[in-house]
């Protein structure tokens, strides 16, 4: 690395070293390629903001095709995922009941729900997790309210990247006391 600076900043003396580049004295005035706007035909000057405007339409133009492909193909996962969440219930169901802990279902389970949560799919709702109804549809509440928590989940929850695609089917309970009263 060449320090290419004519003044030295350490002692502040002028630099005889040609690599340190040209000096003010030496230096080419700087021109400017846009002519001013006084001796401009007034034709030009409406025909370059025409221009002009065309060109940030169709900057704009491009930003919002994209924006719409990148959202019709989230639409077209959302639309998939959804019509295999209740494959993905089945499968949770007979994990469950241990028909999962071996054999052939068992890697196409474990498959699936790994392409899906790597497009973005994330389970939520287990039990003991504070209740938010946002995230949660309650079918049971016991106990006072104060501080609510999942009792048991009949169905789980989805989300795709940041947005709820399903909300989880819960009972809500009181939290369990940790200490003795």
């Amino acid at each position: 690395m060449t320090d290419r600076r004519r003044i030295d900043p350490e002692t502040g003396e002028v630099r005889d070293d040609p690599a340190a580049g040209p000096g003010p004295a030496e230096a080419e005035p700087v021109v400017d390629d846009v002519p001013a706007t006084d001796s401009v035909d007034p034709e030009v000057a409406e025909l370059t903001a025409a221009l002009q405007r065309e060109r940030a339409q169709f900057a704009n133009f491009k930003r919002r095709a994209a924006e719409e492909r990148q959202g019709s193909v989230a639409y077209g996962k959302q639309l998939l995922i959804d019509k295999l969440l209740p494959v993905l219930d089945d499968l949770d169901r007979a994990r469950e009941h241990g028909d999962l802990e071996s054999g052939p279902l068992r890697g196409v389970a474990d498959k699936l729900a790994g392409a899906l949560s790597s497009e973005g799919l994330a389970k939520f709702g287990e039990p003991g997790d504070a209740f938010d109804p946002e995230l949660h549809e309650a079918v049971q509440h016991d106990g006072d309210g104060a501080t609510p928590v999942i009792g048991a989940v009949y169905r789980a929850g989805y989300r795709l990247g940041e947005k709820v695609i399903r909300t989880a089917m819960v009972t809500v309970t009181d939290p369990a006391e940790t200490g003795a009263q």
